[in-house]
């Protein structure tokens, strides 16, 4: 399920807005232009529901379908990444193979940030802002910092670093400002992201895979695995 009014507005509403999301096969939509056989300029027509909640939505918009074959199986991704040039179709694939650290990056908030207290302790509505903006700068600092530790290594991305670490390593950092000198802070700080790029995770395990299956219910009652006939 998708809103095209919503997905139109947030595109619209800056430079450099762009959404990605998963459609299914049965996606209608119209070609407009081919750049290979699995990547196109696609047109979607919109609701008129939606036209009258969205005055700005217009009859068609256009957009990026991509797909690709996995283990057999064929993934499509619609994208507001039309520029073949600047977005190569293969890396938006790829870009969506990591929508899962999206998730991670919420439990890290949650869990490493906020010590698994999933209730803010802000009474009023903008201390309630406060509290969350407050944890959003710690954990984009955080990122920069491991950012700038993976520039240093060799085929390292950030996310291949752990956050855990790197947040005690900052924290600590922060905690040590006071009883250090003006002077030394350039020194502390390089043997901060220093020692943050020694937090290298184990590689992932790409081929596994959790199919969906249902969990049989205990049954209350013993089974009769007799027929009628036997019971005489």
């Amino acid at each position: 399920y998708y809103s095209t009014g919503l997905l139109h507005r947030w595109n619209k509403a800056g430079k450099e807005r762009h959404w990605m999301l998963p459609v299914k096969k049965d996606f209608q939509y119209e070609v407009v232009h081919r750049y290979s056989s699995r990547d196109a300029i696609v047109a979607i027509k919109t609701t008129p529901q939606a036209r009258k909640k969205f005055d700005e939505l217009p009859e068609l918009i256009e957009a990026r379908l991509v797909s690709k074959v996995i283990k057999g199986k064929t993934y499509q991704v619609l994208t507001s990444m039309c520029d073949g040039l600047r977005f190569p179709g293969e890396d938006i694939v790829e870009l969506y193979r990591y929508r899962w650290e999206i998730e991670l990056g919420y439990r890290e908030m949650k869990q490493t940030l906020l010590d698994s207290e999933y209730t803010l302790r802000s009474k009023r509505p903008d201390m309630v802002r406060q509290e969350l903006w407050g944890v959003l700068l710690a954990y984009n600092l955080i990122r920069q910092m491991m950012t700038k530790a993976s520039e240093r290594l060799d085929s390292i991305c950030p996310n291949q670093l752990s956050f855990t670490s790197s947040a005690m390593a900052v924290t600590q950092y922060f905690a040590s400002l006071p009883l250090t000198s003006p002077g030394n802070l350039p020194r502390h700080y390089e043997v901060l992201i220093q020692q943050i790029s020694m937090f290298v995770l184990p590689p992932r395990r790409e081929d596994r895979s959790y199919p969906r299956w249902i969990k049989l219910k205990p049954k209350k009652y013993a089974t009769n695995r007799k027929n009628a006939s036997q019971l005489n």
